[in-house]
């Protein structure tokens, strides 16, 4: 019986995996439509985040059933929880991958106000944060999930620097506003991936320690 139940929970964690690959991807397209204006692109990932949702549900079903059917032991149930938490911070990094897209439609295929130069680098950083906190979730790493929280600094960083210089352009020339607003919102959607990338690094955390830890201060 234990070992149907834990080649079980290896197949929740295969499947997570497997969706955090579809976010990733969500990601790097959803900027990479908006920094090189590919409307084609952005239409893709807001077509794809269908697929992610549909993941989710089928993660969730998984989980459930192994809760109803194995009554798992704290351990293992903390594991079971953390999972239901993990894939609503992946549904939600996706949502906002196509939120990203819907933007960059928004804007047309018009060149961009300023060139990007610290949104990209802040994407890259938060790509990393998702390699990583996916990487601690497989190994069941503590000290690779605390990382993140390092991370989401530099991530807050680039929001604030971002967020100065656009501020300060469109208080210079208020025809800027419209499309500014875009790119602090973009800016903004990408500072909340980060954010549930601490997330899943807080449940791989409860799951091994049974405590709650803030890595998002």
């Amino acid at each position: 019986m234990r070992h149907k139940f834990d080649a079980q929970l290896l197949e929740l964690k295969k499947k997570i995996v497997g969706m955090s690959d579809l976010v990733h991807q969500a990601i790097e397209q959803a900027m990479e439509s908006f920094k090189n204006r590919d409307l084609a692109i952005a239409e893709k990932v807001i077509k794809n985040d269908e697929i992610i949702n549909s993941f989710e549900r089928e993660i969730e079903q998984l989980s459930t059933h192994l809760v109803a059917t194995q009554q798992p032991y704290s351990t293992d149930l903390r594991k079971i929880v953390a999972s239901y938490k993990i894939i609503t911070s992946l549904e939600r990094m996706g949502d906002l991958a196509a939120d990203i897209a819907e933007l960059s439609i928004r804007i047309g295929p018009v060149p961009l106000i300023k060139p990007l130069i610290d949104l990209p680098k802040m994407t890259e950083v938060v790509i990393r944060m998702m390699h990583t906190a996916v990487e601690a979730f497989i190994n069941d790493d503590v000290s690779l999930a605390r990382s993140l929280a390092e991370m989401d600094h530099e991530v807050d960083h680039y929001y604030n620097n971002i967020f100065e210089e656009l501020n300060d352009m469109m208080a210079k020339d208020p025809k800027l506003a419209a499309q500014g607003v875009y790119i602090l919102l973009a800016t903004r959607y990408m500072e909340r991936i980060g954010d549930y990338c601490t997330n899943i690094g807080e449940e791989v955390i409860y799951t091994e320690l049974g405590v709650r830890e803030n890595l998002n201060l």
